[in-house]
């Protein structure tokens, strides 16, 4: 039989998906599985961005622009300054959702074997995206205690080698929910500045900000606009995932271009989400208004619940949708499984992700979860109940 390739074999599975056989099965039991293992809100797609695909009255389905269409990124120019990031249609490359956006700034940036220096816990599919692309993640480790705050700038410069291309951090985080300051972020400009590093911000999450907290865009870091990649989607914003549309953003021309060459080879980022996202921009400020509360209260439940839990901890985190909770339990990977394959209260269980895979180092993430808060706030009162319960049973409880 042919063989399969090194790339594959080292290809990871997803933390987030790896467990859907399992939850499958007990759901064919008859078992309510709540999903909080998966960053899909139940939240309602702006209805104006619905109608503009329903009412698309073309004959032919056509290909756009590598770079997305002219009018979507016109418009997103609006939309960026609305939010004090200034820029222009040419530096956007309009991505199927933010993992194009990410793999066309990898392959753009870095050779195989180069390194990119990421702290942990990160998105999972980050490893994927650097597998993919034949590159190395350096991680930099932070801590639950701390509330995963950026590590102080010593950690990073002992990872810094001749290796090292980019440094990139997602703001607010997914896994842990953590909102970086303008302070945190000038300490990786000076890095980035003093090491002639690329800076990557994911800000899938800019609009989920609590507490009377403001994101800031390392885009808006003076000096460093050569240096600087923003990616960005549409998928959390609008409740839209399902659209696969997302943005790479820099002011790098030449870095533009050479991504754009990558875009050509992919034709072009899909029409009907374009359609969508496009329309989705004139959604009104009431409508984030009303998801920004309902996500306050769904964190504030699920961070409450789980501290009110016999030897659980979770920091409460300022940004996104998800949090990383610390549970009694002996190993992430086999709870999660157990969840699904052994346990049910009132014919009911619960589905999160093990944090094992959002860490690149062995050992790290094996008492701790991710959990996305995207159910009302019924069932996630309901699911906490659930895991508390599981928890009190669990035969490999710490």
């Amino acid at each position: 039989m042919p063989n399969i390739s090194t790339k594959g074999k080292l290809m990871p599975e997803s933390p987030i998906r790896k467990l859907v056989p399992f939850a499958e099965a007990a759901k064919s039991r008859g078992v309510h599985v709540y999903h909080l293992n998966i960053g899909q809100p139940d939240i309602s797609t702006p209805q104006i961005a619905l109608d503009a695909i329903k009412n698309y009255d073309k004959n032919v389905i056509a290909y756009s622009h590598s770079a997305g269409n002219l009018t979507y990124r016109n418009k997103l120019v609006k939309y960026y300054k609305d939010n004090d990031i200034i820029i222009e249609a040419d530096d956007i490359i309009v991505t199927t959702g933010a993992s194009e956006a990410l793999l066309f700034t990898i392959q753009s940036i870095m050779n195989p074997g180069e390194e990119i220096i990421i702290p942990e816990p990160f998105y999972a599919n980050y490893l994927g995206f650097a597998v993919n692309a034949g590159v190395t993640i350096t991680p930099i480790p932070s801590s639950i205690e701390s509330g995963f705050a950026l590590p102080h700038i010593e950690d990073f410069e002992k990872k810094i080698t001749n290796n090292t291309k980019a440094i990139m951090v997602c703001n607010p985080n997914n896994p842990t929910g953590y909102l970086y300051s303008k302070e945190e972020l000038e300490i990786l400009k000076e890095l980035a500045l003093k090491y002639d590093l690329y800076l990557i911000a994911d800000e899938v999450y800019r609009e989920f900000v609590y507490d009377g907290k403001k994101h800031f865009s390392i885009m808006n870091l003076e000096g460093l606009e050569q240096n600087t990649i923003l990616i960005d989607s549409v998928s959390k914003r609008y409740s839209a995932c399902g659209f696969r549309i997302g943005m790479m953003i820099s002011k790098n021309k030449e870095l533009m271009s050479t991504a754009l060459k990558f875009a050509q080879a992919r034709l072009s980022p899909p029409s009907y989400g374009q359609i969508g996202g496009e329309a989705a921009l004139d959604t009104p400020q009431s409508y984030f208004d009303e998801v920004l509360s309902e996500y306050l209260s769904r964190r504030d439940i699920v961070v409450e619940s789980i501290n009110n839990i016999r030897g659980s901890y979770c920091p409460n985190p300022a940004g996104a949708f998800y949090v990383v909770a610390k549970l009694p339990i002996d190993n992430s990977d086999r709870f999660c499984k157990w969840l699904l394959e052994d346990f049910n209260f009132n014919n009911k269980t619960v589905m999160m992700a093990p944090a094992t895979g959002f860490y690149s180092t062995k050992g790290k993430g094996e008492d701790e979860v991710r959990i996305s808060y995207v159910l009302n706030v019924n069932d996630l009162k309901e699911s906490m109940n659930v895991l508390k319960e599981a928890l009190e049973v669990y035969p490999g409880r710490k």
